[in-house]
């Protein structure tokens, strides 16, 4: 099997996502080319073939020239599947080479299991395993579901170019609202679940945090029962975050939530189910009750 990786290149630097789409590759197995956007400037390190086109003249985002880029190397190098990560890059990208090619594309990738690959459902609550039928596909993988790999190296670049406007013109980049609590720089973070109950018990939870001299996030059921505004939610829709300790309060585990807080340096999660996902990244998981261990903690602490 062969796989044509897309990296990616923002104001003027490569993103670290690149390297989460090395380390699909080296789970998938099979050989691995990149293709990049970008400038020699920011070059992976990668000891492989690295199809380089400059992202002054094609520009950081150009979807009209940025597919026919991909698909003339499609047509030097033959992959069976072409990567990106599931980003606004690879989400708005993906789908055009897919119907160009004629390709099956499967979105959202969070792992790869019995030949095929594993994508959430049902607001993922559950994981499904499919497989394309086409001879080519297309893919796009969740942000965090795959380790960061760096093999080092230097890459043997291949400039390739593609000349024409395209139909749409690239602006800029707008930044995001600023938010009212920026967890990104909390040094501890304790975070409500689903598993809190209902909203009457979010204050337990926010004392925990304040006792602990932290702040409080949140998972995406919470923010949308409205138990707690946006601004706390962790995870991909919500924000990415590394403090020195993690709190997870009822906190099963969905692969979107562990891609935003993975990198914390000590996870501690608390969940009544000893085989929820979150417990397979936690330093420390204790089966219990959140709503009793909690109040039990917070007396610790008080001391």
């Amino acid at each position: 099997m062969k796989t044509l990786l897309i990296g990616e290149y923002r104001e003027g630097k490569m993103l670290d996502s690149t390297y989460e789409l090395l380390g699909f590759a080296q789970q998938f197995g099979g050989e691995s080319t990149l293709l990049l956007v970008g400038s020699e400037t920011q070059l992976p390190a990668y000891a492989g073939t690295l199809y380089l086109a400059d992202a002054a003249s094609c520009g950081e985002y150009n979807p009209d020239l940025h597919k026919k880029l991909i698909l003339e190397t499609v047509q030097k190098e033959d992959p069976d599947y072409i990567v990106f990560v599931h980003s606004s890059y690879g989400w708005d990208l993906a789908p055009r080479v897919a119907a160009t090619l004629k390709a099956a594309q499967v979105s959202e990738i969070i792992a790869i299991a019995d030949g095929g690959f594993e994508v959430a459902c049902c607001n993922a609550k559950m994981r499904r395993t499919v497989k394309p039928l086409t001879a080519k596909a297309v893919l796009t993988i969740q942000a965090g579901a795959f380790p960061v790999l760096q093999p080092g190296g230097a890459p043997a670049v291949v400039k390739i170019s593609a000349e024409g406007n395209g139909r749409l013109a690239f602006v800029g980049y707008e930044p995001t609202e600023k938010k009212d609590i920026d967890l990104a720089k909390a040094e501890v973070i304790v975070s409500a679940g689903r598993g809190v109950g209902k909203k009457d018990n979010i204050p337990v939870i926010q004392a925990l945090a304040t006792a602990l001299g932290g702040e409080l996030g949140a998972s995406r059921p919470v923010v949308d029962a409205e138990w707690v505004s946006h601004d706390h939610q962790v995870g991909t829709t919500g924000q990415t975050v590394s403090p020195k300790l993690y709190v997870a309060c009822g906190i099963s585990g969905a692969i979107q939530h562990l891609a935003g807080m993975k990198k914390s340096d000590f996870i501690l999660a608390i969940n009544k189910d000893k085989d929820a996902p979150i417990g397979e990244i936690a330093d420390v998981l204790v089966v219990a009750d959140v709503m009793q261990f909690v109040p039990a903690l917070m007396a610790k602490v008080a001391r």
